[in-house]
């Protein structure tokens, strides 16, 4: 495993790089936007003080660590930032992503977490994986177009909100042996798998793919284009 934190990465259209204070306005933007964050645990900051204290404490603390991926997503004509990207470096590998509403629809969160991931494999991660709460199947679309495979649901009571929400996990295997994350199970009081899951297994050993997957080399290498 190669020890690194938050690398730049440049893409055709994108500047991956740290936040930093400069950026306050821009953060206030991204994780003041209501909808935006309507999947995400948190409220939305509310001013420029809510901003720096999710700055703080997502972002400066994670850059004094000795491996993080902790992006601001910029497109490269301004560099300034209009969504992110992390991902955890211990336990579920667990990556997640964010966008401004105007620029979805163009690819930008797939390119962005497409280079992460390909990092991410030549530094040394066996695997990844992601959940999306099963009303916001866009960003379950994002996983799909990385090639992550769906591989169960359960229900979390989701803090601070105080909400119950139903997640869909996906992974993504760079070594091939690696088993399924079962952890979400083990802290859940309700998991299953779903019907489509099992649709698509039947496809599979029928020789039909499946419309929603792509091979993992492929998929990392192909872009996407509705996020």
């Amino acid at each position: 495993m190669i020890f690194e934190n938050t690398p730049r990465i440049e893409t055709d259209a994108l500047i991956l790089r740290r936040f930093n204070e400069k950026d306050l306005g821009a953060l206030l933007k991204i994780f003041g936007d209501r909808e935006t964050n309507t999947y995400l645990p948190w409220f939305p900051a509310k001013d420029i003080k809510g901003a720096k204290e999710f700055y703080n404490v997502r972002y400066a603390a994670k850059y004094l660590e000795k491996q993080a991926y902790a992006y601001a997503v910029c497109l490269k004509k301004d560099d300034i930032p209009i969504g992110y990207v992390n991902l955890e470096t211990q336990g579920a590998f667990d990556l997640g992503y964010g966008l401004l509403p105007q620029y979805r629809g163009r690819g930008i969160i797939t390119e962005a977490c497409r280079a992460v991931l390909i990092r991410a494999q030549s530094n040394g991660f066996d695997f990844v994986t992601a959940t999306h709460d099963v009303n916001n199947p866009k960003s379950g679309a994002v996983m799909q177009r990385l090639g992550m495979k769906y591989c169960y649901s359960y229900r979390e009571q989701w803090q601070p909100k105080n909400i119950s929400v139903v997640f869909r996990m996906y992974q993504l295997n760079f070594n091939k042996d690696c088993p399924v994350y079962e952890e979400y199970k083990k802290i859940s009081r309700e998991w299953f798998k779903e019907q489509f899951a099992y649709e698509n297994e039947k496809k599979e050993k029928s020789g039909i793919a499946p419309c929603r997957m792509q091979p993992l080399s492929a998929a990392l290498r192909n872009g996407g284009s509705e996020f």
